[in-house]
């Protein structure tokens, strides 16, 4: 929906951000809600994919009523166009995930050579089975093995291999399917370069080919960097279990030193978690008036310590802004992604210290503080004493929590689903099959000012569970779910009659929390396991995703992994294609002979639950279940 048309208090579903909303409004500071507003008309030739500035022989556009230009200076016409401005969306997502990925290779080679105090292997077992799936010799001391683990992890990314070691986790039938048509993922550099190379003037000029390379290139980072991330984070801080935990703006608290963990890595946060228990910092804080020390997750950050923490999380995307209007944070720390340029500023309209830390990731008006990893536990202290200490300098007359936090239970890694069912996906397989369960979703990805904040995930979600489909989320999804109240056992009473008998039995929420959105991975991941158990390829699965309202390349990516793993896929707001009948009708329809699996767009929630439920249906009838 349009905000620019839309009355203030519909910009969220959710009553503490309309709350802080009102208060920005009345202090005079301004968001991401009005910047949005001051942008209309946004531009229509971007809007539709058919403007280039990939050379300075333009910048170019294309006149999609046929009376204007009708190719670039180039040559290139709307297909061409659209679909190498699609790649270069799916390459810059899937490089900021797989870098992501590196960090964390990067890290356990540190700590496997003892260059990172502070940091540990902390679940073997996973790191012994890994070690095993990467073929590092199983006699080896454990610190030998996670270097072996660390370096063989390394040439991933690289071109030794030609192809990525994670996909022998697919079903033969999927790999298959992706060799008839090009798109096995080699190294995930190789596939990212090689996108952003295609796209260059006078390369790659045909759309199906480039479509084709953006799909490797997004599979390269969903079986191969993000996965990456995913796993190494479990074997560094622990492979999440369910946690008891709470949400929203309340989580923060007036009588407490608070510090926000923002961002997408979890290397520096863990160690500011770490720094929060210490004694003496605890000591003195309350030596300045504070009754302890506090800490709270924004974005996929918090959702890295939630769900191996159980640290509360204050908000998702939307949110970030208004978390320091609240006048209660002494600081903010960010590593990368999704963080927004406007917050040194709004920091400094409070007494909010706002720390950026990661050398890749600089802002205006932040104090930077360098991450390496032999300086990570440091710094951790360091970012709590400074944040302890500004607690002197809180206004009080200026903080203001407009509500209070609701409880959720997050942390349902794939190995806390399968321990939950027994060690295998059979108890859950056996409830699909008796229909229970009809099916399964991914509920992902971000929050977008075109849509009411947290609406099309909320609404999307409740008509699912209602139907029996459970839902596995993460993300910015995964708060709006959870501030919904989807996260407790006691959301079984939202559910249809079938997964709430489930839900009840197994002591688990309707709506699953599986991670930050590195972590859809687990949701393949689980797909995978139950299409081998099954012996079916994963687009006979009665399963979907849908993102209702993502904004970022990053999503780019992971919708287009999870089409190309044969998962059918709806999205609430459209890409940058519609300037293009080709490309858009080989993203609605044109992938499914070959994938098995499609695109659709539909920004209405309550027509894409429809949209979900007929496919499950189908897919149902299909297997004959």
């Amino acid at each position: 929906m349009d905000q620019s048309k839309t009355p203030a208090s519909q910009i969220s579903v959710q009553p503490d951000t309309l709350a802080l909303k009102e208060k920005a409004r009345q202090e005079g500071i301004e968001t991401v809600w009005e910047r949005y507003q001051a942008q209309q008309p946004q531009c229509g030739f971007c809007e539709l994919g058919l403007s280039c500035r990939i050379c300075v022989m333009g910048p170019c556009r294309i006149d999609p009523f046929g009376e204007g230009p009708q190719r670039g200076v180039c040559g290139a016409d709307a297909d061409i166009m659209v679909a190498r401005n699609l790649g270069r969306m799916v390459a810059a997502g899937a490089a900021a995930h797989s870098d992501h990925g590196r960090d964390l290779v990067e890290i356990l080679l540190a700590v496997a050579e003892g260059k990172a105090p502070g940091y540990k292997i902390t679940d073997v077992a996973k790191l012994e089975r890994l070690a095993a799936e990467f073929g590092v010799d199983a006699s080896l001391p454990l610190t030998e093995k996670a270097k072996e683990l660390a370096l063989a992890v390394m040439e991933e990314y690289g071109i030794r291999k030609g192809h990525l070691t994670f996909t022998k986790r697919l079903p033969a039938a999927r790999l298959q399917k992706w060799q008839q048509l090009g798109i096995t993922p080699r190294g995930i550099d190789w596939e990212v370069t090689e996108m952003l190379h295609r796209t260059h003037m006078g390369v790659d000029n045909d759309p199906l080919n480039l479509l084709l390379q953006a799909l490797r290139c997004a599979l390269a980072d969903g079986w191969g960097g993000s996965m990456i991330a995913t796993e190494l984070s479990d074997v560094l801080f622990g492979t999440p279990t369910p946690k008891a935990s709470q949400v929203n703006i309340g989580v923060l608290k007036a009588d407490r030193v608070n510090i926000i963990l923002h961002g997408h890595n979890p290397l520096v946060s863990e160690m500011v978690v770490q720094a929060a228990t210490d004694p003496a910092l605890i000591n003195r804080a309350r030596q300045l008036g504070a009754q302890g020390i506090n800490l709270a997750g924004l974005c996929c950050t918090g959702n890295e310590v939630l769900m191996r923490q159980g640290i509360p999380m204050a908000g998702n995307h939307l949110l970030q802004e208004l978390a320091l209007v609240t006048g209660a944070v002494e600081a903010m720390v960010v590593d990368y992604q999704c963080i927004m340029p406007s917050l040194g500023d709004l920091a400094a309209c409070y007494h909010t210290l706002f720390f950026s830390t990661s050398p890749k990731a600089k802002f205006p008006k932040a104090t930077h503080l360098n991450f390496t990893p032999e300086t990570g536990a440091d710094l951790g202290r360091q970012l709590v004493s400074r944040a302890v200490e500004n607690f002197a300098r809180r206004i009080p007359e200026r903080v203001y929590l407009p509500t209070e936090s609701v409880p959720q239970v997050s942390g349902f890694s794939v190995e806390a689903i399968l321990d939950a069912l027994g060690g295998t996906p059979e108890p859950l397989i056996n409830a699909i099959k008796a229909g229970q369960i009809r099916g399964a979703v991914g509920v992902v990805g971000c929050n977008n000012p075109k849509v009411i904040h947290d609406y099309g995930h909320t609404t999307l979600t409740r008509q699912l569970i209602r139907n029996d489909v459970l839902v596995l989320d993460t993300g910015c999804a995964a708060v709006a779910h959870a501030k919904a109240g989807f996260k407790t056992p006691e959301a079984a009473d939202l559910a249809g009659p079938g997964l709430a008998a489930v839900c009840r039995a197994l002591g688990i929420p309707p709506v699953l929390h599986l991670g930050s959105c590195v972590d859809n991975t687990r949701i393949i991941n689980l797909a995978a396991a139950l299409a081998n158990t099954l012996g079916v390829d994963l687009d006979q699965l009665p399963v979907a995703a849908a993102a209702p309202e993502w904004y970022s390349e990053k999503a780019t990516t992971i919708a287009s992994y999870a089409v190309a793993s044969g998962i059918f896929t709806v999205l609430g707001v459209a890409p940058p294609v519609l300037g293009s009948k080709t490309v858009t009708e080989i993203l609605l329809g044109g992938t499914t002979p070959h994938l098995g699996a499609c695109f659709a767009v539909e920004p209405d929630p309550e027509k894409a639950a429809a949209l979900i439920i007929n496919h499950i249906a189908k897919k149902r009838q299909e297997l004959g279940i």
